[in-house]
């Protein structure tokens, strides 16, 4: 043969017959539900029967896309998505009316500051070279919400660089922040499938003051770690005041709960350059962490 030209396939692909399908002549059979194509049906993939499927779905979806935009390692940014930034927060204390409202207020412009500290983190991750097979290293990743989420992928932004928004559809709307990159921004069902897209590519967790999400999935993570079900990471609570106001982590050793060396699971920080400095040394050489690091088993 000369010059022959072979089909890449020979079947129609899914796309095609999907477009076919809703070509077809209009029969009281094609118009019943039974008669559509399994993967255009959305009633029959939101059956109770098929949750194991949407939770495939919804693992591969994001593992696909994060493969194919060459991000190979993130740093996950948690926190509050209520704590303003700093020009804000003072707007918020100028109209507070009675004594609580002023006390709450007052304790946002104190923790309001760690919106810039999330912000320059974002900005000092996003600058992180590409390694030698050109993936993309310490991604922000965050929540895709407002507050300390925002910051940090503002700051990537910040320095031209893409990051990640994981959402969670809620009873009340919520969006994501207008600096997380579109092509990057997730939206989840279910909290489970969510908090591991958050790890599977964690390199470095930096955790802001927050309420119950937050709690959430600092626990998870420091549970993970502490019973071996992944290996060590950098943790770094920024704002040692208020975590040890909110929980006595210590007070857990005394109590036989945890074990004394639990403590040394995760650091407390101030600044995102304290933050940056302690990433770079882990990877250097992580003496007094609990273990070097590796990826997270999917299975």
């Amino acid at each position: 043969m000369n010059d022959p030209t072979i089909p890449d396939h020979i079947f129609y692909t899914s796309g095609e017959d999907a477009a076919y399908a809703r070509e077809s002549v209009s029969t009281p059979q094609t118009e019943d539900p039974a008669y559509r194509l399994a993967f255009q049906d959305t009633e029959f993939l939101l059956r109770e029967d098929l949750r194991p499927i949407r939770f495939q779905l919804e693992l591969l979806k994001p593992e696909l896309l994060l493969d194919e935009a060459n991000i190979g390692s993130t740093l996950v940014v948690y926190g509050s998505a209520r704590i303003p930034e700093p020009s804000k927060a003072a707007e918020m204390l100028e109209q507070a009316e009675d004594g609580l409202q002023k006390r709450i207020a007052e304790r946002m412009v104190a923790k309001s500051k760690y919106y810039d500290e999330a912000r320059k983190l974002g900005q000092l991750a996003s600058k992180c070279d590409c390694d030698e097979d050109g993936k993309r290293q310490f991604v922000v990743c965050s929540g895709g919400g407002p507050s300390m989420m925002e910051a940090a992928n503002r700051g990537a932004t910040d320095v031209g660089a893409e990051s990640i928004g994981l959402n969670i559809v809620l009873p009340h709307e919520q969006a994501p922040n207008e600096y997380v990159t579109p092509s990057l921004s997730f939206q989840f069902h279910y909290f489970a499938l969510r908090k591991m897209h958050f790890l599977i590519r964690a390199r470095a967790v930096a955790c802001f003051p927050g309420g119950f999400g937050t709690f959430d999935e600092m626990f998870e993570l420091l549970t993970l770690v502490q019973t071996g079900k992944m290996k060590a990471v950098p943790i770094l609570l920024f704002g040692e005041d208020f975590w040890t106001r909110v929980i006595d982590f210590e007070a857990l050793a005394e109590e036989g709960t945890i074990s004394p060396e639990n403590l040394n699971i995760f650091r407390f920080v101030d600044t995102a350059d304290e933050a940056w400095e302690m990433i770079n040394d882990f990877y250097v050489e992580p003496i007094g962490w609990k273990s070097e690091p590796t990826v997270l088993s999917l299975d």
